[in-house]
């Protein structure tokens, strides 16, 4: 619950409820008056007495009267079981919609927290503050937030059971709420706004809150998408504002327009990892979705920007651009762009041309106008008094021009001689500046466009000289240097009083309707109206036209517009350029063209599988069956080989070429929209340089089909490919598996080379939460980070962890500050990755104002534990202890969950894990293979169907054992000091605390009385919940703790508001369970059953 709000509930103390309280009260009494109405009276009535029943046996058990308690527990369970199923639904979803109601006001009130006085939540400004009062630099604070790398990647899982108009129609309910705080309404605004709740709460009464089909990866990717447009989009500029400003105040310095601390990726349509129903095709169309949406979102932008930048002045690049682009749509000369190369051509589609004709620009010009958009350039003629011209000129008020000034050619070649940031390459008239210059000199180029201007009539005339190439984020003036952003800036500061000058009227003539601005972005418009238009007709299998001119990359979108926004700087109009256009070049930078690219995931076995098919077919013998070092020998060989290795008639089976039909869709997309190739169960050296190998010989294959169609096809570089290590064996032996890839001399060259000396890991923190509980999993995660950093460090590579981590703690979740700031030193250093999954998503960026605290609580975390890492253990007979613990904790997790041989059929009959499948909650499989036993299913549905019941067992078992066993052997004090001045111990100590005052045993013992009949099962359901207490005691004693949670009474009490909902919710589960295994065809009790689950769901706020 409160976890999912960020770290905001999980530290205050003195959290002020009152306001949150009052939101509860406000929407559930309107969810009341709904009731009245939609259900009847008598149904409500039945509605209260069920909850007052619910909230007294609460209250009773909290003040220590069990007796009363379980008397009143047991009154309100024979009411809801004697229910007809009529008068069941309804109740169950007014539950559920209570519930969700409360969290709506939870996640609204953590953002309404962060703007009172007293609450202990750090801004940016704040933790910035504080890294410099510690001994930081300002050189190391600037350095650390230009350089960070925090990537969050969306992912989706069987786990999200809200449809998506029901979280649209939460998001309007939150805006509402934060309406509703404004202190200016009149009484006639704020009786508006409860009207609007209203609505709103009726809409979602009436609305069907199951889903009638299972959803497609095209539609999860869609949902994943839809989080960007509802919040991310506008959530992310603001956040890098906030960075700006608070980056200025305390360094002096701005953060740089192409700085993204925070980026977004995906597994939404690439994850195939036991999926048969992702493809090569889903990742096509999941990618060109993508790009329709983002061309999209730029559009609307680019309409507002239309209308913002109206102004006539600009600068010569900008000038000469808009009479390019006029020429090119009258038919004129001068039209040489050459066409884009594209990165779709693996549907046989070749490279754009030039726009059609339009009059979108044209309409924007005036019809009888004397300017020339190439007029002469001020610094060519005189430098304003005591003013460095913007261009370059002299900076003495009467200095002379010096003879030694360097030609624009000079600069042209000082810039071409460094390269350009951006790679913007000069356009044809550039070079006839150049040579006009060259020929005459900085006087007679001045002197030519002072003619031209006297003698040519129309905006239409031939092109003149233009300005200086536009070089991305670094400008050059006239003497061929390098001019710094903040430079440039404060030119233009002083420019602007110079541009009110009646010398500057006379050169810049302001005709009416001359918008240089509007002509440029006018063809940005249009290209991006062919970015979409392509992309549509992809989806639709059509061959999008060859002559468009659409975007290919994000360099074609980003130079008119940081020509735009240097211009603006250099006219004097840089406040303007401070605003919209610098939130669209930073969402450029950070969205790209695909919004959030894709990872590619797939399981080492399906590598190895297609490869032994080629090494079958070829006579080497079998793959599969050789040992490491004959697998590590081979794939050497192959890789430094220059011959393709599979022939083109190779007969592949039907995963085998899924395999290479997905590494060859990779290598058509390429690094535009893909990021990642992440091996699950990664084990050796070996599964990583086996898809080093499939992934050259798919890039061969599109080579050989584009020559073999005759049209040249584009290549990608490889993928980084990231090794996957879950469970307990893969973690310990990280170290040994990446110590071989970097003895091998390839891969070492190859890792310099293409992909920059940089590494990434993936640490799954589901499976090895399963394989081995969740303390030992927690200690080996911790170890093999420490191990990872050392072996990289060794080798010279750079490493960034990829943390895939769940919603719930049993699969690695929590307040995302706790964890990244109990991470082992050194292993975070300004970059980092990590999934949010299933309803996670939803509950953290899928309200504007929560995704903004959420990112900033993401971007403050990193940096701190980047420039104040961690306190490691400071003893190493804690590190002793921990090792010995984690045996204990891993001996008595297995010993229930491998070896009972009662636990396999409890957990099928006591949970509602086998129910789980057949509901329409996500488009994977509950489980990899068709087994029935726990290796083979999915850590998502483990924690789920645990969480469903109350248990929560995933998180907490064996970690009774482990710490009572230390206890014993006289570490009592240890664990306590260890709590007190060990992050990670001590996170890892107040997560279990956390997850395990959400269970509750009178509830998973009614599961076992209703739902499970043999006698040796239900005598393993009463040893577990014996061990669930003995493991609170144990908890208790290292935390000093009188009761769970007793350090953040907060939580406790938000607990408490919603148990009295969960506990009829949780009851009407286990009927219907009843029921249903009776009638498993009885699709109302189906439905009825997926209502309970989403409304355990909302209230325990993680379900996976």
């Amino acid at each position: 619950m409160a976890e999912h709000q960020g770290d905001l509930l999980h530290y205050a103390e003195d959290y002020p409820l009152q306001p949150l309280v009052d939101d509860c009260r406000l929407l559930g009494s309107l969810l009341d008056d709904c009731l009245r109405i939609e259900v009847g009276d008598e149904l409500f009535a039945k509605i209260e007495r069920i909850r007052t029943l619910s909230d007294c046996a609460q209250q009773l058990n909290s003040a220590h009267d069990k007796d009363a308690g379980r008397y009143l527990a047991q009154k309100m369970a024979e009411e809801l079981f004697a229910l007809p199923l009529e008068e069941a639904l309804p109740i169950l979803r007014a539950y559920g919609h209570y519930l969700n109601l409360t969290s709506i006001a939870e996640q609204h009130h953590s953002v309404r927290t962060t703007r009172m006085d007293g609450v202990p939540v750090k801004t940016c400004d704040e933790v910035m503050h504080d890294l410099l009062e510690s001994g930081i630099s300002e050189e190391q604070l600037y350095q650390a937030v230009t350089s960070q790398h925090v990537e969050i990647v969306l992912t989706a899982h069987p786990t999200q059971v809200n449809r998506r108009t029901l979280q649209h129609k939460h998001t309007r309910i939150a805006t509402l709420l934060a309406q509703n705080d404004r202190q200016d309404m009149t009484q006639e605004e704020r009786d508006h706004t409860i009207e609007e709740l209203i609505r709103e709460i009726t809409a979602l009464w009436q609305t069907d809150e199951l889903r009638r089909r299972k959803p497609t990866p095209l539609d999860e990717a869609r949902g994943g998408l839809h989080i960007v447009e509802q919040s991310l989009w506008s959530s992310l500029p603001k956040l890098l504002r906030r960075i700006s400003a608070s980056l200025k105040k305390h360094t002096g310095r701005e953060l740089p327009i192409d700085a993204c601390p925070i980026r977004f990726g995906s597994w939404m349509g690439g994850d195939r990892d036991g999926n048969p129903n992702v493809t090569a095709k889903t990742t096509l169309d999941v990618a060109c979705l993508s790009r329709w949406m983002a061309a999209d979102l730029y559009l609307k932008e680019v309409d507002a920007l239309r209308f913002e930048l109206s102004m006539n002045h600009a600068s010569d690049e900008v000038l000469q651009m808009a009479q390019d682009i006029a020429l090119r749509q009258a038919g004129g000369p001068g039209d040489d762009r050459s066409a884009p190369s594209s990165v779709y051509r693996s549907v046989g589609v070749g490279g754009g041309g030039g726009l059609p004709n339009s009059s979108s620009a044209r309409e924007l010009l005036p019809q009888n106008s004397d300017l020339n958009f190439g007029d002469l350039q001020v610094d060519d003629m005189m430098s304003p008094p005591g003013v460095a011209s913007p261009a370059g000129g002299p900076s003495s008020p009467r200095a002379p021009w010096p003879n030694t000034r360097g030609t624009s050619a000079d600069a042209l070649a000082n810039a071409l001689s460094k390269g350009s940031p951006r790679g913007v390459t000069p356009t044809s008239s550039n070079a006839t500046l150049v040579a006009a210059q060259v020929q005459g000199g900085p006087a007679a180029a001045a002197a030519g466009k002072l003619k031209k201007l006297q003698t040519l009539p129309t905006f239409l005339s031939p092109a003149p000289s233009g300005a200086i190439p536009n070089q991305g984020l670094q400008r050059v003036d006239t003497s061929g240097h390098l001019m710094s952003p903040s430079s440039m800036k404060r030119r233009g500061l002083q420019a602007a009083s110079f541009h009110k000058t009646s010398i500057d009227n006379l050169l810049h003539p302001r005709s009416a309707g001359a918008n240089p601005y509007r002509v440029v972005l006018g063809e940005v418009r249009q290209r991006l109206v062919a970015t979409r238009k392509r992309m549509e007709e992809l989806l639709a299998g059509h061959v999008p036209d060859s002559d468009a001119d659409w975007y290919e990359s994000e360099d074609q979108l980003l130079e008119p517009l940081l020509a735009c926004y240097w211009s603006l700087w250099e006219c004097g109009g840089g406040i303007i350029a401070e605003g919209r256009l610098l939130d669209l070049l930073r969402r450029i930078y950070c969205f790209g063209l695909s919004l959030m690219k894709l990872d590619l995931r797939q399981e080492s076995g399906r590598h190895t599988d297609a490869l032994n098919e080629v090494t079958q077919h070829l006579g080497l013998g079998s793959y599969g069956e050789w040992e490491e070092a004959k697998r590590l020998e081979w794939l050497t060989a192959e890789l430094r080989g220059k011959r393709p290795l599979i022939p083109p008639s190779m007969p592949f089976s039907a995963d085998a070429k899924e395999v290479m039909d997905t590494l060859k869709v990779s290598a058509t997309l390429g690094r535009q929209c893909l990021s990642a190739y992440v091996i699950s169960m990664a084990t050796r050296a070996s599964d990583v340089l086996a898809v080093e190998l499939l992934q050259r010989e798919a890039r061969f294959m599109v080579l050989n089909e584009s020559q073999a169609g005759q049209r040249q096809r584009e290549v990608s570089p490889p993928l980084r490919v990231v090794p996957l290590f879950e469970t307990l064996a893969d973690l310990t032996a990280s170290r040994g598996i990446m110590q071989a890839l970097y003895s091998n001399e390839w891969y070492r060259e190859h890792l310099a080379t293409v992909h920059g000396n940089h590494q990434e890991v993936m640490l799954g923190y589901s499976d090895s939460g399963k394989d081995a509980g969740r303390l030992a999993a927690a200690w080996a995660l911790y170890k093999a980070q420490e191990e990872l950093v050392t072996v990289c460090k060794d080798h010279g590579v750079q490493l960034t962890l990829f943390h895939g981590r769940g919603g719930t703690v049993g699969r690695g979740g929590g307040p995302m500050q706790l964890a990244i700031l109990s991470q082992p030193p050194g292993s975070v250093e300004g970059r980092l990755r990590i999934t949010e999954q299933g309803e996670m998503v939803q509950a953290k960026f899928g309200v504007p104002s929560v995704a903004l605290r959420q990112l900033e609580v993401f971007s403050n975390s990193v940096l701190t534990a980047t420039l104040q890492p961690p306190q490691p253990a400071k003893d190493a007979s804690w590190r002793t202890l921990m090792d010995e613990m984690s045996v204990v904790s891993c001996q008595a997790y297995r010993g229930v969950v491998f070896e009972d041989p009662t636990f396999i059929s409890y957990f099928q009959h006591a949970t509602p894990q086998e129910e789980l499948g057949n509901l329409n909650i996500g488009s994977r499989p509950t489980r990899r293979k068709a087994t029935g036993d726990v290796t083979s299913l999915r850590a998502i549905p483990w924690i789920f169907a645990w969480t469903q019941t109350r248990l929560v067992l995933p998180a907490w078992l064996g970690v009774g054992e482990a710490l009572m066993a230390a206890a014993s052997s006289g570490k009592r004090d240890v664990l306590r000091d260890m709590y007190e001045h060990w992050p990670f111990f001590q996170s890892l100590m107040d997560l279990i605390e956390m997850v395990m005052a959400k269970g509750d045993m009178r509830i998973a013992s009614l599961y076992d009385q209703i739902l499970v009949e043999d006698g040796a099962e239900r005598a393993l359901g009463e040893v577990l919940r014996r061990r669930y207490a003995d493991t609170v005691a144990s908890v208790q004693m290292v935390t000093g703790h009188s009761r769970l949670c007793d350090n953040n009474p907060t939580l406790r009490r938000l607990i408490e508001m919603r148990n009295p909902h969960v506990d009829p919710i949780n009851v009407m589960q286990v009927e219907i369970l009843r029921r249903l295994r009776r009638q498993p065809d009885n699709q109302q009790l189906r439905d009825a059953l997926l209502l309970t689950i989403n409304g355990v769901a909302a209230g325990m706020r993680n379900t996976g």
